[in-house]
């Protein structure tokens, strides 16, 4: 893994040489390494690495995801402030089946450094409030989904947040 601003050096070391390309009246071919440069630069703001990890914990495969972060070495080097969000959301995800002191330090991270969509931060919010349930802070946990349920506009997790509700009335 390499810092992020070596994406953009090799991009623009290849928009050059495209621009060389075209001209050279070798059209083609300069469209064909402008499309190659641009794939540089949208690895800079969408990491491989994440998006290998997400596509694994889709499929319910924590470990094949976990294996993909382990890749990422240095995420305050190699990664935007966004995508270290998103590193910490999906270790605090990963984590909150195993060790909920470290997932809840994670998911804090990721709601700190800040997610791209509403319905990510929603879901970080709401394991937050799981954990905080957990640990007897009712009071944390109530704010909490409070605030995953004006994120989560489109009602995706309305079946868990009727499930930690009853829960909590159980406290």
């Amino acid at each position: 893994m390499f810092h992020k601003n070596i994406k953009l050096i090799i991009a623009a070391l290849i928009t050059i040489w495209g621009v060389y390309e075209f001209t050279e009246v070798h059209i083609l071919n300069g469209i064909s390494i402008l499309l190659l440069a641009s794939i540089f630069v949208i690895f800079y703001f969408k990491n491989e690495f994440i998006l290998l990890a997400f596509l694994q914990l889709r499929k319910q495969n924590f470990p094949g995801a976990q294996k993909w972060l382990t890749y990422i070495k240095k995420p305050e080097a190699a990664l935007t402030t966004k995508q270290q969000g998103y590193y910490n959301y999906l270790h605090g995800i990963m984590l909150s089946q195993t060790n909920i002191t470290q997932s809840e330090k994670y998911l804090r991270k990721a709601i700190r450094l800040g997610l791209s969509m509403d319905h990510d931060l929603a879901m970080a919010k709401l394991q937050l409030a799981g954990i905080a349930m957990t640990k007897r802070r009712k009071r944390e946990a109530t704010n909490l989904m409070a605030e995953a349920k004006k994120l989560d506009k489109h009602g995706m997790l309305k079946e868990q947040m009727q499930m930690m509700k009853q829960q909590m009335k159980k406290i």
